[in-house]
């Protein structure tokens, strides 16, 4: 028997990638109160869906530090160790002021009610895990496995990061109601709640250093596409029940692509783009794991981390981890309309709420002002004592001056100024095409904008971005330039780099960039770059007024007017001209291209 155990436990070791001795020392160890399942490790527990998966050869990163759990970086021939996007997640949660002591709660009573002493951390065999997620298994549409990745992350959630995951656990009790509703509704499985854990650990403040924000970390194009609206005023990828809603759509969609929710879920993550490049490469296998060596690094980590909180989630008592109950719950938050201009501080100085839960309930509100003027409202959500309150004083709260100065007048400045603009502070390494790319508009217009000369920029400067419906937004200082629709080609010369190309041609790096599908703006002497030339005279083009036109040749359509411009899109042409059928262009008919200053 003791020569049976033996040999089994070399097995498993062998299986999951641990050590012998390691594997041998765990099971020898004797019974104590810390091990709530008394198992053998054989192979016969392990149910054989969960062999592991052989991983091409070129895959030995896999034993580099701790998988995708730490990521590594050189510099100057040393190696650095980064945390992954899961492991900064979670640890933002130690420096936002909600989450801190004075506000969750440790349950002692569930402590009292475990057989497990309270500064004990219980560890299990490897078939323990096993078993217990494939219990998971048998009532999910996902296809839960446990392998050594997420073995890891199990590790994480369970004994380095304990006390963030009982922080999670408690926020759960405000959150998962509300999304497992929404959840709900799509008719998505409850399961990808724990998604949010994966995304911000359940925190609506949660900022990436790429830029997405908030409990499902939207990123600003993909936000923008399911209904998100973005201010200097108001984020709404900030908002937890907005973008709860834009998470079902979105997840929705990526289902109805791939058809599995593994490859979904990988798609939320890095992109469609990024997964379907993995299926190629992977030779048109749609698995996740046969595709896994060719995700991004940080998307390898994703699922295993999604499958180590669904076991986490279930099983935190049997890890002697307990909520810390936070000071207010899902029920206990109540919402009401706010129909003019109010701010943060009005609400706290009459009404008494503390500022604290205004914030930590209203994170899409970044300036602590809810800009509700001509008609337009917005939703504030409240601690249910003070609704009867606020609606009870509500005009009162209008006309309300604070302490601090901020009256109605003022406010009403503020947001009339703001209308729809953006303010931008640029980040290292940045570049105007990136920052253009990012909010869907041209480096032609953040120039203008911002006034600058040259495409030069410098960390932390302010760059203004005004959005679709904002007058700055469609002016223009010059007449568009004209393009010949056909393709030539410019060899590169000695010392030339993509400006000067650029600007012989009167175009953008970013137009040339997208001409020669480049990758970066690298290019060398002899490279054959295509190229639109401008047409020296457009006789087509009539500049009248404040506004520049078109005069309509047979067999002209609107998208090729607007592939002649530079800046000009089909979108603008018909909304300058109010078109909504355009098989009726007329020869010799002017339609406006672009306003002129």
């Amino acid at each position: 028997m003791i020569r049976m155990k033996y040999i089994s436990t070399i097995i498993l070791s062998l299986i999951f990638g641990l050590s012998a001795s390691h594997a041998l020392a765990q099971d020898s160890l004797p019974a104590s109160d810390t091990t709530l399942i008394q198992s053998d490790t054989t192979v016969d527990d392990l149910p054989s869906t969960l062999d592991p998966i052989v991983l091409p050869k070129k895959m030995s990163l896999l034993d580099r530090v701790n998988d995708s759990i730490h990521r590594t970086a050189y510099l100057n021939g040393h190696t650095i160790i980064q945390d992954s996007p899961v492991v900064r997640t979670l640890d933002s949660l130690a420096y936002v002021k909600y989450y801190k002591k004075e506000y969750l709660i440790l349950d002692t009573n569930l402590r009292k009610s475990t057989p497990i002493t309270s500064n004990k951390i219980p560890t299990f065999p490897d078939s323990v895990y096993a078993k217990r997620i494939a219990a998971l298994n048998v009532e999910t549409p996902f296809n839960f496995i446990y392998n050594r990745q997420v073995q890891n992350y199990i590790n994480l959630y369970a004994i380095k990061k304990r006390r963030l995951t009982e922080k999670v656990l408690g926020l759960a009790k405000i959150y998962f109601p509300m999304i497992e509703e929404e959840l709900d509704k799509y008719n998505l499985p409850l399961e990808l709640k724990y998604l949010a854990i994966v995304e911000s650990a359940l925190n609506p403040a949660a900022g990436s250093p790429k830029g997405a924000k908030g409990l499902w970390q939207f990123m600003y194009g993909t936000g923008k596409v399911y209904g998100l609206k973005v201010t200097s005023m108001v984020d709404d990828r900030y908002d937890p029940y907005k973008s709860t809603i834009a998470a079902c759509k979105h997840l929705q969609d990526l289902y109805n692509i791939y058809g599995q929710w593994w490859l979904a879920l990988a798609a939320y993550n890095s992109g469609v783009g990024n997964v379907n490049r993995a299926i190629r490469r992977a030779g048109g296998t749609m698995n996740y794991w046969a595709i896994w060596p060719y995700l991004p690094r940080e998307t390898r980590g994703y699922v295993p981390a999604f499958i180590a909180v669904n076991y986490i989630m279930h099983y935190s008592a049997e890890h002697n981890l307990h909520p810390m109950i936070p000071g207010i719950f899902f029920y206990d938050i109540d919402t009401v309309t706010v129909h003019n201009v109010l701010s943060f501080s009005q609400l706290h100085e009459m009404l008494s709420i503390p500022l604290d839960e205004l914030k930590f309930l209203n994170p899409e509100f970044k300036l602590g002002v809810i800009p509700a003027y001509d008609g337009k409202t917005y939703e504030l959500r409240l601690p249910r004592r003070f609704t009867d309150d606020f609606l009870n004083n509500e005009k009162a709260l209008y006309a309300y001056k604070t302490k601090a100065g901020i009256a109605h007048d003022q406010l009403m400045a503020q947001i009339k100024k703001m209308g729809n603009r953006e303010i931008h502070i640029v980040r290292w390494g940045e570049n105007l095409g990136f920052i253009a790319k990012s909010y869907h508009v041209y480096v032609s217009q953040l120039k203008r904008w911002n006034h600058l000369r040259t495409s030069r920029i410098y960390k932390g400067q302010k760059l203004l971005v005004y959005s679709a419906g904002s007058r700055q937004y469609y002016q223009k200082t010059s007449e568009p330039i004209v393009r010949s629709t056909v393709k030539t080609t410019h060899k590169v010369k000695s010392g030339e780099n993509l400006a000067l190309i650029a600007k012989r041609y009167k175009c953008s790096t970013t137009d040339l960039i997208e001409w020669n599908n480049l990758k970066g703006s690298t290019i060398y002497p002899g490279e054959k770059l295509y190229v639109y030339q401008p047409k020296e005279k457009n006789t087509s083009t009539v500049k009248k007024g404040k506004y520049i036109y078109h005069i309509i040749k047979p067999g002209d359509t609107l998208w090729d007017i607007a592939q002649e411009y530079d800046g000009i899109t089909v979108s603008q042409i018909k909304r300058l001209n109010n078109i909504r059928n355009t098989h009726h262009l007329v020869p010799g008919q002017k339609i406006i291209i672009a306003v002129s200053s």
